[in-house]
């Protein structure tokens, strides 16, 4: 498996900037909506992404690929996360990418195929009903995503639903924490919570306190890392984001 995206163009950049800034997301399905977001900046999204989304290689690089296992990516995108795993993943017997972007899916094939990766399988479907075998996956991954699915809830009890017991759930995304956390957790003021809510609510991403809350319940999570990370453009920014990682039920060994 090769590495993921080389150095980043201005112009593309400049590209996604416009798509961002001059193009409303339109769309009465969430899938319409998805898709009239990503299409005009889909050739440029990893580019851009890979310094923004910074928790994506943290996560990849804390995962134990099991050997034969099955990993589902929920919101694969463009195929990122499996080119970042690069030979760590060559021991899986499948990879399946899931996404409701079919403009993101359409580069995924095209990566994939470049790469040589044929353990991958590409679904155009909806993470809260993505259909697979109860109990059949080794490892789901949610790699910025969560904050764009509206049933998150839902795609979070898909995940547990198709995991084996023991299986691993690997998460990375935007949050702001709660407005009382626990003691052991962060604490966004009041203003840091506001703007990064409203920010990324523009392109339709919506943060939240109770993903992580939410995923601390469900799971027995082992690895709970919470971080901030540069925005391209804006040098004095640093939006939050956390690194989870938990298991249905027990840790396999």
């Amino acid at each position: 498996m090769s590495n993921a995206t080389g150095p980043h163009s201005i112009r593309g950049d400049m590209r996604v900037l416009r798509h961002l800034l001059f193009h409303p997301v339109r769309g009465e399905t969430h899938e319409e909506r998805l898709e009239s977001f990503y299409s005009g900046q889909a050739r440029d999204y990893d580019s851009f992404r890979a310094r923004l989304l910074h928790g994506r290689r943290q996560l990849i690089a804390k995962i134990d690929f099991p050997p034969d296992g099955v990993w589902v990516d929920m919101g694969a995108g463009t195929g990122e996360n499996v080119l970042l795993a690069g030979k760590r993943a060559e021991s899986l017997r499948e990879i399946h990418l899931v996404d409701l972007s079919s403009s993101l899916l359409a580069i995924a094939s095209e990566r994939l195929e470049d790469a040589g990766i044929n353990i991958a399988r590409i679904h155009l479907a909806d993470a809260t009903r993505y259909d697979a075998a109860a109990a059949s996956v080794d490892l789901v991954t949610f790699s910025y995503s969560l904050t764009m699915i509206p049933d998150w809830f839902e795609a979070i009890a898909v995940a547990e639903r198709i995991l084996k017991p023991g299986g691993m759930i690997a998460v990375t995304d935007f949050y702001v924490s709660r407005k009382f956390s626990p003691e052991e957790y962060r604490q966004h003021r009041w203003l840091s919570r506001a703007f990064w809510t409203h920010w990324f609510a523009a392109d339709n991403v919506f943060l939240s306190g109770d993903h992580p809350a939410f995923l601390h319940r469900r799971f027995d999570v082992e690895v709970f890392e919470e971080r901030s990370g540069k925005v391209p453009y804006l040098p004095l920014m640093r939006a939050p984001y956390y690194v989870l990682i938990g298991y249905k039920g027990e840790k396999r060994c």
